[in-house]
């Protein structure tokens, strides 16, 4: 066993990635076993606070890369981490508007997102495990991540201010066209057994709960697209991509309800989204004219883009008022 846990997988030994995957299990069973075996509604103070255990662990954990693997790896989990963090943020606006648009109420979005988590960490293993390879045996690849983040980022600036029609999502209609889907929530269950209204047989029904947690599945895979080849930029190792893509969106789930009670206040947010993939997806290019920028570098500007971001969205904004709910759209049944 010992020779094992020793063995190379990925670029680190098994027992790396076992410790890490030891502790999101412990983090995972601790907040849905203790913290929220019951549903309820999650105020503010709540989210801060979960919040900011998950970001202590975050961190303690990029220390302790530091001083397993070196600077190096530390400074490239800490520039990922914060990439990461920072394009995620983009998903609170579009989760918000899915729990809007199929009125789910407070109490049951823990339970959505939570849930929302087991799908994404199996499926950034996936995209993330393909990457490496892909990037291991054609290092070209890299200058089509690079110029797909240029391009996207780019978009972004234009396409800022534009809101996704969820009414004509194409996921959305295949699984209203496939599944029995209830007219009306079931409490906090995301399938039911009831009766056929034709035959008045017992049949499986999917809820709008189940609904909403597929959308929300769908959108980290959409903004997974961005933000896995953004975290390629900085460091292509499989480990620190994963450790700190995994560890950030833990971290922002938990975020999710005191954002999404201040989402008017970050107008600009995006604009400065938009300038970090531009600026990530240049670096590459930049590495043939004056060579590898520094992680230390890279991370600064990443957290001075972000920052000022936050500070001109904050400072354009302080009129509005706090406000404590996401805007509500019009309940559209399941």
């Amino acid at each position: 066993m010992p020779d094992l846990l020793l063995q190379p997988f990925l670029g680190h030994a098994v027992w790396l990635w076992l410790t890490f995957l030891v502790l999101v299990v412990a983090l995972l069973a601790f907040d849905l076993g203790v913290l929220h075996r019951d549903d309820h509604e999650i105020e503010v103070a709540e989210s801060l606070w979960l919040s900011a255990g998950y970001i202590a662990v975050a961190l303690a954990f990029g220390g302790w890369l530091w001083w397993q693997l070196g600077p190096q790896s530390g400074l490239e989990y800490f520039t990922g981490y914060l990439i990461e963090k920072s394009l995620s943020m983009d998903n609170v606006f579009v989760i918000a508007m899915i729990f809007s648009f199929f009125a789910i109420p407070r109490q049951y979005q823990h339970r959505v997102l939570f849930w929302g988590i087991l799908g994404v960490i199996v499926l950034r293993a996936v995209m993330i495990a393909l990457g490496a390879a892909l990037v291991s045996q054609f290092s070209w690849v890299l200058y089509v991540f690079g110029a797909f983040l240029v391009l996207t980022g780019i978009k972004m600036l234009w396409v800022a201010d534009h809101q996704p029609d969820l009414a004509d999502n194409a996921l959305l209609k295949f699984l209203r066209r496939r599944l029995r889907v209830t007219p009306e929530l079931r409490g906090n269950a995301f399938f039911v057994r009831e009766p056929d209204p034709v035959t008045g047989r017992a049949v499986l029904w999917a809820t709008p709960l189940f609904l909403a947690l597929a959308l929300v599945e769908f959108v980290d895979l959409i903004f997974a697209v961005d933000s896995v080849p953004a975290i390629f930029a900085i460091t292509t190792d499989p480990f620190i991509v994963y450790t700190s893509n995994i560890f950030a969106i833990l971290g922002l789930r938990a975020l999710y309800f005191a954002l999404a009670a201040m989402i008017h206040r970050f107008i600009y947010l995006k604009y400065a989204l938009a300038l970090v993939l531009v600026f990530i997806g240049g670096k590459i290019f930049l590495v043939n004219i004056v060579g590898k920028l520094p992680p230390v570098f890279s991370l600064g500007v990443t957290a001075g883009l972000i920052a000022g971001g936050v500070i001109v969205s904050l400072w354009k904004t302080r009129g509005s008022g706090s406000g404590t709910r996401p805007p509500e759209q019009a309940r559209r049944p399941g």
